[in-house]
């Protein structure tokens, strides 16, 4: 979210003409949820997505209407085979969304959601104009969103796994942060600039304290080191705790922990061990895809803003 009004604040820094286009509101099946937003350019280019096809294709011929004549405007289209242009849609559902052509003028609003402390909640007026939300008022708004900050993503270990996963987490807007004891491993020759990294002593790294709902992924160089891990990390308050692995290897740890008194049954039985979603992922890279579908589909359920 934060890296599209990356996009959406340079561009207006830059006194581009731009139109920007919101879905804000969806009625059975559409190729996009409610917030999904795009920059549309004068000149033809388009950051961000509503869906691709012919909805895209038709929104835009509306923004650059609108950028010639600088009138916002509303839409609300029925996605089916009569849609109107050659290749049709068969989604069935509807869309609905607002056109705004004077959208750089918002340029600090803009640039204060590329990097949030704190959530902010703005929305669009039914005059069009751009504002906070300050009261709970929804007669008065097209389209209202939260904006909050980046959810933290630690990592234990920084092998292969997690090579592959932090520059993928970074595109997808969490904040990376990776634990490990080698220092030939855990520098920024392997990982991108922006990933926080503490390297020491596993048992000097397992005393930090993540902020409450941060995930967790555990994906060390074997076994114990990811028990060492999981036996402080399980107690934490992660909004998500996810450990590479087996069926198998999550049974066996289940057992130990709960014989030793590590943790509860019911403490172990909120990991997700194996981590990721089971889509057949062969190879270190698509072991990261299924990590990251299932970080999404976890964040979207906590943490999706209210519309």
């Amino acid at each position: 979210m934060n890296r599209f009004y990356e996009h959406l604040a340079a561009a207006a820094a830059a006194n581009r003409p731009l139109a920007l286009a919101i879905i804000a509101g969806t009625k059975g099946s559409s190729p996009q949820r409610a917030g999904a937003k795009a920059i549309f350019f004068a000149d033809g280019k388009i950051t961000g997505t509503l869906g691709g096809g012919c909805l895209e294709a038709e929104v835009q011929a509306r923004a650059l209407k609108a950028l010639k004549t600088g009138q916002a405007a509303e839409f609300d289209m029925v996605l089916d085979h009569d849609f109107g242009w050659d290749d049709g849609l068969i989604c069935g559902g509807s869309v609905s969304g607002v056109i705004l052509p004077q959208a750089a003028d918002s340029k600090n609003l803009w640039h204060e959601l590329t990097d949030v402390a704190s959530p902010i909640r703005w929305g669009i007026k039914k005059d069009y104009s751009i504002a906070r939300v300050t009261e709970n008022n929804p007669d008065e708004w097209l389209y209202r969103e939260t904006v909050s900050p980046a959810v933290e993503l630690w990592i234990a270990g920084s092998g292969h796994v997690a090579q592959a996963v932090a520059p993928l987490a970074l595109q997808l807007d969490f904040a990376v942060t990776v634990f490990d004891d080698r220092s030939e491993l855990a520098n920024h020759e392997f990982f991108p600039v922006a990933t926080k990294l503490q390297v020491a002593g596993w048992h000097e790294l397992l005393k930090f304290r993540p902020p409450s709902n941060s995930f967790g992924l555990i994906v060390t160089r074997g076994h114990q080191h990811d028990a060492l891990a999981l036996s402080e990390w399980v107690h934490f308050p992660f909004g998500f705790l996810g450990v590479i692995g087996s069926r198998r290897k999550a049974r066996i740890i289940r057992e130990q922990f709960v014989s030793k008194k590590l943790c509860t049954a019911e403490q172990f039985d909120r990991i997700a061990c194996p981590v990721g979603l089971e889509i057949a992922a062969i190879g270190t890279h698509e072991i990261a895809v299924s990590i990251l579908a299932q970080l999404v589909q976890k964040r979207a359920e906590l943490y999706r803003p209210n519309q």
